[in-house]
């Protein structure tokens, strides 16, 4: 990281002014999001989480915790600013459940897939909305010069090191911005900026749209959906032949991974081809639609929903 040199003298607390650059403080996002799925290993050491299943619920629990306003950096007064990460945090437990079935983790390409467009998603979702809850004067300035290859040196020799970071991080752009991006946070603001209760709900549900576009169209779409092997396995699901290796798809908004309650889960409509990326977003603007309902009609049941899966952040390694 930043290394800052100063002549030393006698008073006693003195302190000498550090000013970060942007890849610094990019650097710093990385670091976040890395020690989040991480697992101390000694003094100033740590090692990956190795089981994806257990990745997934982490990530559940860190989108939740942003939502929250309990992740560093937040700010209880504002919560719902960060909203696409409460039906992040519904989505990595989806993740998750799928990663835990038997008959999935016979399919090792398949779960390669999941665990793969899981772990850079968040890297890139997690490193935006920790650059601006902790540091939001100097995010705009910053915003448009996000790149792994502009990190400081000692986390470009860790991001090295993550998984599937050579065939990863050329195709999402090196986790640079999308104009998905900048509306995104152009409504955090907004909603911060307001105070009438119906423009903030409608200015909760563009940033949703928004940020969904980017990490399904600018992330997930060219990380695994464009790969024919992944592409090829999800496709297989619509077939009844080769059905019984495939979960049935759908969102459960709970911490559970099935409910026989139909208020609180969005299957894809009949024809939808999770593969196709417009296909795809036409299911998640529906229960993206089913979601916002829920959040205004059930607040209480979903954000207690939230609270439970934000208990999973420290959950370890199997």
């Amino acid at each position: 990281m930043t290394v800052v040199e100063a002549k030393t003298n006698e008073k006693e607390q003195s302190c000498v002014d550090a000013t970060c650059g942007c890849g610094t403080m990019w650097s710093l996002a990385q670091d976040f999001s890395v020690e989040r799925l991480s697992v101390t290993t000694g003094e100033r050491k740590g090692k990956l989480i190795e089981d994806f299943e257990v990745r997934a619920r982490r990530i559940a629990a860190t989108y939740a915790r942003f939502y929250l306003e309990v992740e560093r950096g937040g700010d209880p007064a504002k919560k719902g600013r960060f909203y696409w990460m409460a039906l992040g945090a519904f989505a990595s437990k989806t993740v998750a459940c799928t990663l835990s079935l038997y008959r999935v983790k016979l399919l090792r390409w398949v779960t390669d897939g999941l665990g793969k467009g899981n772990f850079w998603l968040f890297c890139d979702i997690s490193g935006w909305h920790w650059y601006y809850a902790n540091h939001p004067l100097s995010f705009d300035a910053c915003k448009e010069s996000r790149s792994a290859l502009a990190y400081d040196d000692n986390m470009k020799k860790l991001v090295q090191k993550l998984p599937w970071h050579a065939e990863s991080l050329p195709v999402i752009k090196q986790l640079g911005i999308s104009p998905h991006i900048r509306t995104g946070f152009a409504k955090v603001r907004e909603f911060e900026a307001t105070t009438d209760k119906k423009r903030a709900a409608k200015i909760q549900y563009e940033h949703l749209i928004a940020i969904a576009n980017h990490e399904q169209g600018e992330v997930l779409q060219p990380l695994i959906y464009n790969e024919a092997w992944f592409s090829n396995s999800v496709a297989a699901q619509r077939f009844p032949v080769v059905n019984w290796f495939s979960p049935d798809v759908e969102l459960v908004f709970s911490h559970a991974c099935q409910t026989e309650k139909a208020a609180i889960k969005s299957v894809p409509p009949e024809g939808t081809k999770i593969e196709d990326f417009t296909s795809r977003m036409a299911w998640i603007t529906k229960a993206a639609d089913q979601f916002h309902l829920l959040m205004q009609e059930s607040r209480s049941f979903m954000e207690g929903e939230l609270r439970t899966m934000a208990g999973w952040v420290d959950m370890p390694d199997r």
